[in-house]
């Protein structure tokens, strides 16, 4: 039986190389009317695209086939209506470029579940 008042799901990709990140990720997108896919690298990212287009991406910045911030550009060329939050942990210096290229939000390495969630919500209201 199905019923015609399931909100749709959000689906989010989640480009992220780091088994300890993709769970929290996991962790903290669980439910939610949320579908979440993984892929660890740039590559895996370009050949999921191909098939299906989620509605946001979860972008990390170091990976291994590449840097993420290169990724955007070709993203907002490519799929313009996906919405792009960027993560890195490492580079402070890389949020003014990820934006500059056109990431929606950045989101720096260690945030909370309350910090993601509103980075989402912000880019997908």
């Amino acid at each position: 039986m199905h019923s015609n008042k399931v909100k749709s799901l959000t689906k989010i990709l989640v480009v992220e190389d780091e088994g300890d990140m993709s769970l929290l990720l996991e962790l903290f997108l669980d439910g939610d009317n949320m579908e979440v896919e993984h892929v660890h690298n740039l590559a895996d990212a370009q050949e999921f695209l191909a098939k299906e287009q989620p509605s946001l991406i979860l972008l990390d910045n170091r990976l291994p086939d590449g840097y993420g911030i290169d990724f955007v550009g070709y993203l907002k060329r490519q799929f313009p209506n996906i919405k792009v939050i960027m993560i890195s942990g490492v580079d402070a210096a890389a949020e003014d470029a990820a934006l500059a290229t056109g990431a929606d939000q950045f989101l720096c390495k260690p945030f909370t579940r309350a910090q993601l969630h509103a980075s989402i919500s912000k880019v997908l209201s």
